[in-house]
């Protein structure tokens, strides 16, 4: 798997994500469509935010899964729908499992993955992003009515990162998956 910037419509914008499955990633995707109805995007914690490369796809993957060995699953609380309001994004906070993503983005920022980021790296889960500022309140208050109303458990288990390319038309792809492998019971 070799970088390919610009071939196929691929970009070189790279990220290391975990998506959110079951009722609470059905939840969420539904959401996201609803704030924003073009929302290709998966709903994700994302580990690594989007980086250009400096080496090969592949040479960064295989660096990556290295780095990942030892790494165990962990559990991840979601709390409450929050904005960032200098970039008006709409997300869920995260509460139990907070420290242990921030600890894993620094294990893996570095080497080929290195990047200046431009914000500071904060663990969340993206509901929407690039509102008309005009419509933002309305968004906000349309997501902490929804959360509130979600009935099922509000939390998941960090376990499968998948490693994902961006597009010209801003479709991620995913490239490869890293299961993560408790050693609880091992010698």
């Amino acid at each position: 798997m070799d970088g390919c910037n610009g071939e196929g419509g691929r970009v070189n914008s790279f990220a290391l994500v975990d998506y959110l499955e079951g009722p609470l990633g059905t939840f969420v995707n539904g959401l996201r469509r609803e704030l924003v109805p073009k929302c290709k995007a998966r709903a994700h914690v994302t580990i690594l935010p989007p980086r250009p490369l400096s080496c090969s796809a592949g040479a960064a993957w295989r660096e990556l899964r290295q780095d990942l060995e030892g790494v165990e699953p962990f559990e991840i609380e979601l709390e409450e729908v929050k904005l960032f309001p200098k970039s008006d994004v709409i997300y869920i906070s995260i509460g139990a499992g907070y420290r242990k993503l921030e600890d894993l983005h620094r294990k893996l920022a570095h080497g080929y993955c290195q990047f200046a980021e431009a914000w500071q790296y904060h663990p969340h889960i993206t509901l929407a992003q690039q509102l008309d500022p005009a419509g933002v309140a309305a968004s906000l208050d349309l997501a902490v009515h929804r959360w509130d109303e979600f009935g099922h458990p509000r939390r998941f288990v960090v376990e499968h990162l998948t490693f994902v390319q961006n597009t010209w038309e801003n479709d991620w792809v995913d490239l490869e998956r890293y299961d993560l492998h408790s050693l609880a019971g091992q010698p």
